[in-house]
């Protein structure tokens, strides 16, 4: 029966993953939940690389474990990159993934030219080797024959959904919300845009062709069979579909690799001012207006306990739990987790991950307390911002790895101020994307599914002084790295 089943692919930073459900947004349990992780390539110090092609394979081959479906969607991870040959479909060059530093003078050249207000006030986005176009100013800068490949419009490039579709369905699309990602999109015309491209060294006609959200990105063969592409975005965002946000001021955070926090504002751009949060186009459906929310992200969240756990801080995850009442904060023990310098709302590359408090008496255990205290004090900071721009319920979604931690959980619900919902069910993003696809087939009926979640109440806790001492000691962790 037509309508019923629907394929969710993940593509994130660390693995492909798949995952199928019901018209009624039922996982079905009678399909694989087949995830695939993928190798991570550091050929320098700050640089980060997929190889596109294999992640590519691992698609295939999730798709291939679903069986039968009506629809697919596709989330991917953002801000990463790829550029590939139009006529052989082959990259030119590994992915250049969202992490990557390697463009960092890049942007502060422009930024010593005084290109950050006319790229702010076009994209909404800061100056940053986050984003995309300096990652692809860098390729057709770097890498031999794409210059040329480009001049005979022969380079494709864009972030890794518009590979992926073109390589599946031999369309080469994208959607609103990736485009707006890359610094090379104008948010207020909803077009790329010329001088943007001129900035990066980014030829225009090398971008993809710009789609709604949902509706028809193409077939992808399936045992002989079409099966239409019906959604595609960023994992982030089809997550915050997932968790059932609609409304002005719903807010939801992703606890992957790094920390990322989106909340809605419907249908307005914020002016965010100098408060590091970044106005972003989250949807947009066909004839209709596109929905803009608030983001802000911190670069290491489960990228600092799996740092910790390869130092030998811990062995087993069952570690991280079963602390002391007293947070470690309360007891002069901090920790600032910029591994890869400080996202949201400093955007600053410069700043390193510090320890203070430690004494003869810190344990190991303690030190994992503060670990975790530390990312939940990050995420406050970006939910406070967004607060203060466009204010949020009383309570957060939170998925991801670090939300099954129940100590974390309590700790950001106390330092926040935030009810801190969870559902049990942590197929969140696939769940999102899943049901856009479902949404891309023409059936817009709201699916109210009962989800079990596990709600955590914040205690009454001295927060606001525990923050500002952590300000403190965030701001000494600036300018460590050079």
């Amino acid at each position: 029966m037509q309508n019923h089943r629907f394929a969710a692919i993940d593509q994130g930073t660390t693995s492909t993953r798949i995952a199928v459900f019901d018209n009624n947004g039922a996982f079905q349990t009678d399909c694989s939940r087949m995830s695939i992780s993928h190798k991570q390539i550091t050929p320098k110090t700050g640089w980060v690389e997929h190889d596109a092609e294999e992640i590519l394979a691992n698609i295939k081959k999730c798709i291939a474990s679903c069986g039968s479906v009506d629809a697919i969607g596709l989330c991917h991870q953002g801000e990463s990159i790829v550029a590939w040959n139009a006529e052989t479909g082959k990259p030119i060059y590994n992915a250049i993934i969202w992490q990557d530093m390697r463009t960092e003078d890049v942007i502060q050249k422009l930024k010593q030219d005084g290109r950050e207000a006319t790229i702010k006030k076009k994209t909404g986005l800061p100056l940053d080797p986050y984003f995309s176009a300096s990652k692809m100013g860098w390729i057709l800068k770097n890498i031999e024959g794409a210059k040329e490949l480009a001049e005979k419009g022969k380079l494709r490039i864009g972030t890794m959904d518009s590979y992926f579709l073109d390589s599946l369905t031999g369309n080469f699309f994208t959607d609103y919300n990736s485009a707006s990602r890359t610094s090379l999109f104008n948010i207020h015309t909803l077009k790329w845009d010329k001088e943007l491209c001129k900035i990066f060294g980014v030829p225009i006609h090398c971008l993809a062709e710009i789609k709604d959200t949902v509706g028809h990105f193409g077939e992808v063969e399936i045992d002989g069979h079409s099966t239409p592409v019906t959604a595609s975005l960023i994992d982030q965002f089809a997550g915050i579909y997932g968790h059932g946000c609609r409304n002005k001021g719903d807010a939801k955070v992703t606890l992957g690799t790094g920390a990322f926090v989106q909340s809605l504002s419907g249908n307005e751009i914020y002016d965010v001012g100098d408060t590091g949060l970044v106005p972003t186009l989250c949807w947009k459906f066909p004839d209709e207006e596109a929905v803009f929310g608030l983001d802000g992200g911190v670069y290491n969240a489960a990228s600092a306990v799996n740092w910790a756990k390869s130092i030998g801080l811990f062995s087993s995850y069952s570690e991280l739990e079963g602390f002391s009442e007293r947070s470690a904060a309360e007891r002069g023990l901090m920790f600032v987790p910029a591994l890869s310098g400080l996202g949201c709302p400093y955007w600053d590359r410069t700043a390193a991950g510090i320890w203070t408090g430690l004494s003869l008496e810190t344990s190991k255990k303690d030190m994992l307390q503060s670990l975790l205290e530390g990312i939940a004090v990050r995420t406050t900071e970006v939910i406070e911002a967004m607060d203060n721009i466009s204010p949020l319920g009383g309570s957060v979604n939170v998925d991801g790895g670090l939300s099954v931690n129940g100590y974390f959980r309590q700790f950001l619900a106390d330092i926040s101020g935030k009810t801190i919902i969870s559902p049990v069910n942590k197929e969140i993003t696939a769940f999102g994307v899943a049901m856009l696809a479902r949404k891309g087939l023409g059936n817009d009926q709201e699916i109210k599914l009962e989800q079990k979640v596990e709600t955590t109440e914040p205690r009454n806790i001295d927060r606001k002084n525990i923050l500002n001492k952590y300000k403190e000691i965030i701001a000494r962790s600036r300018g460590l790295r050079e």
